[in-house]
């Protein structure tokens, strides 16, 4: 129910904001009209990019990717042996608890259970440190594209540059004569080259 108003709040956005442009548009329109001939512009100002082309093929984003992974993988193989000591330790301590006095088997299940516990910290510390990592990627991710967006839109003389994802109701259409995504990428991935 919460996702379904949200994309009607989205969608009835959208419409609200198209609905602007256009009368923002007809009375610029209607304004020039009075005072001089309107000029036609052969020229798109408002073109789109494909953001799932974008996630998918920008150089910066694949290397993204696989730095995160790689880094997921570590942390998931790092705690893995961190448990599996744990595990033998546990079970020698089981093996033994028959030879041991009642103080030794008091020590051991006290060791143990503050051992449980610091691996257990262990884990959310280095679960915590992944979603930082990617919170902060992400964010160099999205400040690259959008610096890269400005230089791009003022280069090609574009007022607007606007993102779709499929599933994403704020574009129900865009003409493709507008998909500017291929030249967008070529563009993205020489600029992340050079760096």
């Amino acid at each position: 129910m919460k996702r379904s108003a949200s994309i009607a709040t989205k969608f009835t956005l959208g419409l609200v904001i198209a609905g602007s442009v256009i009368a923002c548009k007809q009375n610029n329109t209607d304004t020039k009209a009075a005072a001089t001939p309107v000029a036609t512009d052969t020229k798109a100002q408002i073109v789109y990019v494909n953001q799932d082309s974008l996630t998918a093929n920008y150089k910066y984003a694949v290397d993204m990717r696989k730095r995160l992974e790689d880094k997921s993988k570590s942390a998931q193989s790092d705690v893995q042996s961190r448990q599996q000591a744990f595990q033998r330790e546990y079970q020698q301590a089981q093996q033994g608890a028959a030879t041991m006095t009642q103080d030794q088997q008091k020590a051991t299940g006290e060791r143990l259970q503050k051992d449980q516990q610091a691996l257990q910290q262990y884990q959310q510390n280095a679960g915590a440190q992944l979603q930082q990592e990617q919170s902060e990627e992400l964010k160099k991710l999205y400040d690259k594209i959008v610096d890269f967006t400005k230089q791009y839109a003022k280069e090609k003389g574009y007022k607007m540059v606007l993102t779709y994802a499929n599933g994403n109701t704020t574009m129900l259409y865009g003409d493709p004569s507008l998909d500017v995504t291929a030249d967008f990428l070529k563009k993205l991935n020489a600029a992340y080259d050079k760096k």
